[in-house]
Formats: structure tokens, sequence, C-alpha cells
């Protein structure tokens, strides 16, 4: 659907672009971003992709470096760490929020993103790489889990969170087989049977061991 179509600026689709681009790992780590050559790439002048670029820099997606422009930030363990626990942070009190808060739609919505995130994961475990579509799904399944939480503002900040954290696994591309889409099952049953504690210590238990994984892929600097 064209921009005009959809009632989105053509600055809007470039960002929504971009940004996406920074997430899944299309443009590389410690790449310097050139206003002139991104032109072309993305349909829109110098002065609205350095306003993208500002709006990036404000969600920790990109680095602005002041005079000299910009940069997509480096990977570190550190920083890996430091994502890691923020989202934990975040997620953990959306989920008491959200368990005690749900309806039937909220189950619904829980019940109809792990479908097709199962799906996806089970195609991996087959040997079909569909590493986007892998992570957007898990984005979608962790959205829906905490969507009863009552806070756009929490929801919000989780969600930048998540999407950080996610550019690390997306360039390292870390997928830990059966054992993430079993922790999966588990938070579903545990979001039907409204057991937050027991949603807790597998989110914990599968963000911990995410992190360990991918740092053991010895990818990242310290």
């Amino acid at each position: 659907m064209a921009p005009e179509e959809s009632g989105e600026s053509v600055g809007d689709t470039a960002y929504r672009r971009l940004r996406s681009d920074l997430i899944f790992g299309r443009v590389a780590p410690g790449t310097k971003l050139r206003l002139e050559a991104m032109r072309a790439d993305y349909g829109v002048g110098v002065s609205t992709l350095r306003e993208i670029l500002s709006r990036l820099a404000a969600e920790g997606l990109v680095l602005a470096e002041g005079q000299r422009g910009f940069e997509v930030p480096p990977l570190t363990a550190r920083n890996l760490r430091e994502l890691a626990d923020l989202r934990l942070v975040l997620e953990q009190h959306a989920l008491r929020l959200s368990f005690s808060a749900g309806d039937i739609e909220w189950e619904g919505r829980v019940v109809a993103a792990h479908h097709k995130l199962d799906l996806v994961e089970r195609r991996m475990l087959d040997g079909t790489r569909e590493t986007e579509l892998w992570k957007r799904y898990d984005s979608e399944f962790h959205q829906a889990l905490i969507s009863a939480c009552g806070s756009q503002e929490l929801m919000a900040a989780h969600a930048n969170a998540f999407d950080r954290y996610l550019r690390y696994l997306m360039v390292s591309f870390s997928f830990r087989g059966n054992a993430a889409a079993t922790e999966h099952r588990a938070l579903r049953d545990c979001a039907l049977a409204r057991d937050a504690a027991g949603a807790i210590a597998v989110l914990t238990g599968h963000i911990d061991d995410c992190v360990a994984f991918t740092l053991a892929g010895d990818s990242l600097s310290g």
C-alpha cells in the first residue's frame, strides 16, 4: 500500500523502513549514516533524513555525533546485559498488571500471537530460516502478553527496550531452538492460568539464557 493510500507521510514511511533496517541488522553496527547516500534509498530529502535520524537517536537506535553526523551503535556485551535487565524489569511489572486485568479478548490475543510464533518456530526447527518473521512474531507475542496492563507509557517503554534488545538477536542470530519454543508455550499456558509468578520465572530464565547464548557466540565487544 502506497503512503498516500494508507494516510502515512513519505517521511513516516522512511522512518519505519530505516528503523526496521536498523533493528533487523540490514544496516550493520558501526556504519556511518551518510545523508546524501541515503536520499535515494529512502526517498526523502536530507532535512527529513536528519529529523528521522534525530528521532531514532532519541530512541537509542542511532548515535548522534554532533557535527560528525550519525552512526549505527556498536554491539557490546555490556549494553546487551543492560537492555536485557531493562526489558525484564518492564516486562515483569507489565505481566503482573496484565495477568490481573486480562479478559477473554486478551486471552484471544495471546493465543493468536503464540499460534503464529509457534508455527514459525516449528519451521525454524525443521531448518527453514525465517529470521525476521520469527522475531516479528516473537515481539507480537510478548506485546500481547502485556497488552492488558492498562498503561500505554509502559507498553511504549517496553516496546523500545525490546526492539533495541532484538537488534542484538538479529545480528547474532540467537535462535535457541526447542528451548525457546518450549518457554514460549509455557508463557502462554501461564497467561491462560493467570499464573504471574510462574510466567515471571519462565521469562527470567528465557531472557537470561538468551543473553548467555548470544554472548557465547563471541560476536560482541566488551
